[in-house]
């Protein structure tokens, strides 16, 4: 008796067909799941958009009303409506608080000066000053 073998004609064609079904399925399954991804990401933004487009019409709407309008002038700018007497109260005890830290913390330079004396020390080759001594550098 012979012995048959393993592999018939008939399973290699199955076997290649089955192959090629396969691989000609993998290329629109990985598109199909990347589609979903995209698209659930696009959800995503919709939604964080919706959000942002309500904020600014919340704003928009606070913006039109005048008395806001009025509210914020007042309080930010300090407008005084005409006839009318204004007064703007400063807390004593900011001051006698500001007072101490000043005390406490040299004096900075104003930030032209620093900036001044910045592109000195870049010109000489020198280090970088320091904020609290005008016209000292780090390696002094």
């Amino acid at each position: 008796m012979a012995k048959r073998p393993q592999l018939t004609g008939r399973a290699a064609i199955l076997a290649v067909v089955v192959c090629a079904i396969a691989m000609s399925l993998a290329y629109p399954v990985r598109e199909y799941v990347a589609q979903r991804r995209q698209i659930a990401q696009l959800e995503q933004q919709q939604t964080q958009a919706l959000r942002q487009l309500q904020k600014l019409e919340e704003r928009r709407k606070q913006l039109e009303d005048p008395e806001y309008i009025k509210r914020q002038a007042k309080e930010r700018l300090h407008y005084c409506e005409p006839g009318a007497k204004c007064f703007v109260v400063l807390d004593a005890s900011n001051g006698k608080s500001q007072a101490k830290q000043g005390s406490k913390q040299a004096a900075k330079p104003p930030w032209y000066l620093t900036l001044w004396q910045s592109v000195e020390a870049a010109d000489s080759g020198r280090g970088a000053v320091q904020a609290g001594t005008p016209g000292q550098t780090a390696e002094e």
